[in-house]
């Protein structure tokens, strides 16, 4: 008997159904929660870690995210104008800053910030060693966000810019009141999603060095776990991440469907 095109894609989906649960049954029968618990899920080790895990690694990271952005997104917007400039010397430092910090891994950029530049340089950096470490995170940031904003700037109509000038307003004040506020409008959803990148990235931080009252959530966890030979901080710490991300990348879609909408 020949079935029809629609029963055999509900016999199909009821069967990918049936795997990914029969998948899921497996794994959790499979594993030994009891050794899991006694590892990862001691009460008594989390709540020591209350309130500092708050008020302090996640206050820090959230902090330090901030930053990050805010000056990844000064950086990234010089970088957008000056690889769109007609001046090509400006254009050539631009495309090198870009490819040289999108190239490297951020570790290798907080580390050289931290270490490596006030050794060649003979100086001290302002708050370090965090401060040294926030500066490679917003260079990193910053080349990132500089081809986002670029492609946001691109995506403005060429008829904003002539009915501008056409209204006697200069190239800069054109630039900075016309064409950036809609470019960014526009990169808002990539914006949103380099902010969730940056609240990650702040645990490479740890490279830089840290105080009692700098640690962000990974280098806090980190320690928790070696001081107590238990993962249990481990596991707070990863759930304090989803606790921020996951709503910030529900935002992100939520902006991706309105602008979608909006086109």
């Amino acid at each position: 008997m020949r079935l029809r095109r629609t029963t055999r894609r509900r016999l199909v989906r009821g069967a990918l159904y049936a795997a990914f649960v029969a998948a899921l049954i497996v794994v959790v029968l499979a594993a030994d929660w009891q050794r899991f618990a006694q590892y990862f899920l001691q009460w008594d080790i989390a709540r020591e870690q209350f309130p500092e895990i708050i008020t302090i690694a996640l206050k820090n990271t959230l902090v330090f995210t901030v930053v990050s952005f805010v000056g990844g997104l000064l950086v990234g917007t010089l970088m957008a104008l000056m690889k769109l400039s007609s001046i090509r010397p400006y254009r050539w430092f631009a495309t090198a800053y870009i490819e040289l910090f999108r190239g490297l891994p951020a570790l290798l950029t907080i580390f050289a910030f931290a270490y490596m530049l006030p050794i060649a340089f003979g100086v001290k950096l302002p708050f370090a060693p965090v401060g040294a470490g926030l500066l490679g995170l917003i260079v990193v940031a910053g080349a990132y966000m500089a081809e986002v904003i670029r492609a946001g700037i691109q995506a403005v109509p060429k008829g904003q810019t002539e009915a501008s000038r056409s209204l006697g307003m200069s190239p800069l004040k054109t630039t900075f009141f016309v064409i950036l506020p809609q470019g960014l409008r526009i990169i808002i959803p990539p914006l949103t999603n380099e902010f969730v990148l940056l609240l990650k990235d702040t645990s490479l931080l740890f490279i830089a060095g840290s105080t009692i009252f700098t640690k962000e959530l990974t280098t806090f966890a980190r320690d928790a776990t070696t001081t107590n030979s238990n993962g249990t901080v481990l596991v707070m710490a990863a759930m304090l991440y989803l606790l921020v991300t996951i709503p910030l990348t529900r935002v992100v879609a939520y902006l991706e469907r309105r602008m979608a909408r909006a086109r």
